[in-house]
């Protein structure tokens, strides 16, 4: 029987060796490591199989179809399951982008991206940033962004090495060498050895992974992304956007939703397109999203008054709260200029096109309706969603000749009937402005003007005119007209707040003034009139731009705030930004709040946005409002430095703008520019930093330069890379009492000088 049972028994049937579409197939699809065995237990291959597995494994090998990586087959040119990568950067939207760390760029081209998105709870070990080395499980998506694997943190495998951003110059070897950007690092080069070039050419733009230096010779670096070249000054700015990871490329889904934006109509707006509002701006304005009108008041109780109109491009219509476009805004926080292009906060078809107040073309606004006494004080105002056609647009200087009575066509028929009502009521608020009394700081700003190749071609300081005053006293009209209005509708809203200066600074600035023999009283609420009759007081005398600087040192720095503390510098209780929601995303905000509040359509603030969620956004967007001011600060030392770099052994004016224990700075008259006297350069002798005179004094003379002196120097050196100057001092110092410090101080802030550094006058 038992014979029988095992004759009737079927056959066992014998594995067949896969075909290579099967073991490709198998490969794809397996998570985990995959090799010779998982495939040979896959399929139930034996011994004499597993050999002629092993053969079609090495064809496959050799045709390029799949390649071992770890002991781990996979799908050449595809990535695996799971990865080693080195996470490089953050996109728009600040989620983490990877790149592989084994690729075989000439045969595959250059490696995929891999986005990682941030965990909504992230545990330690998934808490990634730029430069850790990281396992991922990688998956592939069909993303249209052109990134098409999204990973997973597995685990962080090592942190990031010292990331140095600079200039990559070839070298002779094949290897090459790196500039540093940070001025810190000024005169540091690193060398670049053959192979670790990532085929950077001369004048690219890239980040090198530092290494341990050696004992002798330049210390060593591999470089890990190319930015951009910066072949010529044209491309200057991409240093400042790198260095501060400023978003400046827009997400697809984001252009994509501008693209498919379409221009507002009249439906559920006011239709004010035959009130002739006018844009006022800079000749090279790259956005107009303001406008203006005045008329004078006929109401019989309001004689000698004005209603002034303010509107405002209508961004909260195309740009709604959740959407790519208001996501990628609240990334950016605000639109960046620089000398050479600007990054802006929304695409071009929205701040360009659509919220443009282009003349004689529909735009959609929020505008706001003020009345306003013959005093200058704002009696009432009303908000209206609308509809208008802008009359003109017109710059500061043609405003300006126009109402000195040199009008040209554009002007010419806008005279009477908007031009010179514009500046009555501008008039009227003058007063206002004069009893209110805010800071009135005299800082003239420097605008570097660029030729047609993106090189210097000068550095003016334009004159403020009354036309850019007009505007500037509309605005923050308009802007406490919203602010009010959210209030008084308790509607949560992000303020522009400044806080008064602080006890500290303000002691340092009454010592320092009563050296100048200047009386700045003790006690009492602190005023922003305090500091103004210091600033008339030395109006038009030597020490005007030293004690404007000095004042201004002594402030806090504006910032956002979903509570209100006021606004010191324009000795206000209540302001709000309103004005330029196409480059300031808090003032989109505010236009949400006012549409919810007054019940104007669509596009309002949600109500989930509470102040505890308005406190988080005005962190962020002062965050990259710093930013901003940092990298537009920083470009244009780098083109002046540029600019000054074949004038080095030429000898300029200019006044101490700084003084440290490390030396002076010094501004120059017909620049601007900023550069370093190091103090171990000053004369033959000791100086010491006298930090509450602001200045630095010579042990044995008394010698003495003090902030805000006017000096001559000479450039020694130019460092167009890291926007860096250094001079030598040709002026001699003031005269002075020398200086006598403590025996505890002897050894401290003392400078050996390199013999008499000076020529002979």
């Amino acid at each position: 029987g038992a014979g029988k049972s095992i004759l009737n028994k079927p056959p066992k049937r014998t594995p067949s060796l896969p075909s290579k579409a099967d073991i490709l197939a198998f490969i794809g699809k397996r998570p985990g490591k995959v090799g010779t065995r998982e495939i040979a237990r896959a399929f139930g291959l034996k011994n004499a199989m597993r050999a002629e597995l092993k053969r079609m494994l090495r064809d496959l090998a050799v045709d390029g179809v799949v390649e071992k990586r770890h002991k781990k087959l996979h799908h050449a040119g595809t990535l695996p399951s799971t990865v080693l990568a080195d996470v490089t950067a953050r996109d728009a939207d600040g989620e983490l982008l990877a790149t592989p760390d084994e690729w075989d760029e000439e045969a595959h081209g250059p490696a995929p991206k891999i986005r990682i998105p941030t965990p909504r709870k992230a545990r330690p070990h998934e808490a990634a940033g730029i430069g850790d080395r990281v396992l991922l499980h990688v998956e592939e998506t069909e993303e249209d962004s052109g990134i098409r694997h999204r990973g997973r943190v597995i685990k962080i495998i090592d942190h990031p090495k010292h990331r140095v951003l600079g200039i990559f110059r070839n070298a002779p070897n094949g290897g090459g060498r790196l500039e540093p950007v940070d001025k810190k690092m000024l005169g540091k080069e690193l060398s670049i050895p053959a192979g670790a070039t990532a085929q950077a050419e001369d004048g690219d733009l890239v980040a090198v992974e530092t290494s341990r230096a050696p004992r002798l010779g330049l210390p060593t670096g591999r470089v890990v992304e190319r930015l951009g070249s910066l072949a010529s000054e044209r491309a200057v700015s991409l240093i400042a956007i790198h260095t501060h990871t400023i978003p400046h490329v827009f997400r697809h889904d984001t252009l994509a939703e501008a693209d498919a934006a379409r221009p507002a109509t009249l439906a559920h707006r006011e239709d004010w397109r035959q009130v002739p509002l006018v844009t006022i701006d800079p000749p090279d304005a790259k956005d107009h999203d303001d406008a203006v009108h005045a008329e004078h008041d006929t109401a019989a109780n309001n004689h000698g008054g004005y209603i002034v109109s303010v509107a405002i491009a209508d961004v909260a219509h195309y740009v709604t709260p959740g959407s790519p476009l208001d996501r990628e805004a609240l990334v950016r926080g605000n639109s960046v200029y620089f000398p050479d292009r600007v990054v802006p906060m929304l695409p071009e078809r929205i701040s360009n096109d659509l919220c443009s107040l282009r003349p004689r073309e529909d735009r959609a606004a929020l505008a706001v309706r003020m009345v306003i006494g013959a005093d200058g004080r704002k009696r009432s105002h009303t908000f209206h969603r609308i509809m208008m056609r802008s009359a003109a647009k017109l710059s500061y200087e043609q405003t300006q000749l126009a109402i000195g009575g040199r009008t040209d066509e554009d002007t010419s028929p806008l005279i009477e009937p908007v031009l010179k009502p514009l500046y009555a009521a501008y008039d009227a608020l003058k007063r206002a402005r004069a009893e209110r009394g805010p800071l009135d700081l005299d800082l003239p700003e420097r605008k570097i003007l660029l030729k047609a190749d993106g090189t210097v071609d000068r550095v003016v300081t334009p004159e403020r005119l009354e036309a850019n005053r007009l505007i500037e006293e509309f605005m923050i009209l308009a802007n406490v007209a919203a602010a009010e209005t959210l209030e008084k509708a308790r509607i949560p809203l992000i303020y522009r707040v400044h806080d008064e200066p602080g006890i500290e600074k303000v002691n340092a600035l009454r010592e320092f003034l009563a050296t100048l023999d200047i009386p700045f009283a003790k006690g009492g609420a602190m005023r922003a009139e305090a500091f103004n009759k210091i600033l008339a007081r030395v109006k038009g005398h030597d020490a005007e731009q030293l004690i404007n600087d000095v004042v201004l040192r002594t402030q806090a720095q504006a910032e956002y705030a979903a509570e209100n503390y006021g606004h010191f510098g324009l000795n206000l209780r209540r302001y709000a930004h309103f004005t330029s929601p196409i480059r300031r995303y808090a003032d989109l905000i505010v236009h949400r709040g006012l549409i919810r509040a007054l019940k104007l359509g669509e596009g309002g603030l949600p109500e989930a946005a509470d102040v505890k969620v308005l406190a988080e956004i005005s962190a962020q967007i002062s965050a990259t409002e710093r930013r901003a001011m940092l990298a537009e600060r920083e470009t244009n030392d780098r083109l002046i430095a540029h600019f000054l770099s074949d004038r080095v052994g030429a000898t300029f004016d200019g006044r101490v703008s700084g003084v440290h224990r490390a030396g002076l700075f010094v501004k120059l008259h017909e620049t601007g520019a900023d550069g370093f006297v190091p103090a171990r350069t000053i004369g033959d002798e000791y100086f010491r930093h006298d930090e509450a005179g602001h200045a630095m004094v010579g042990n044995r003379s008394g010698e003495t330069y003090r902030l805000g002196d006017r000096v001559t120097v000479k450039l020694v050196e130019a460092a167009p890379v890291a926007g860096a100057l250094r001079f030598e001092l040709l002026s001699e110092g003031r005269p002075g009492k020398p200086s006598r410090r403590p025996r505890h101080e002897q050894h401290q802030n003392q400078y050996r000088p390199r013999g008499k550094q000076r020529k002979a006058r």
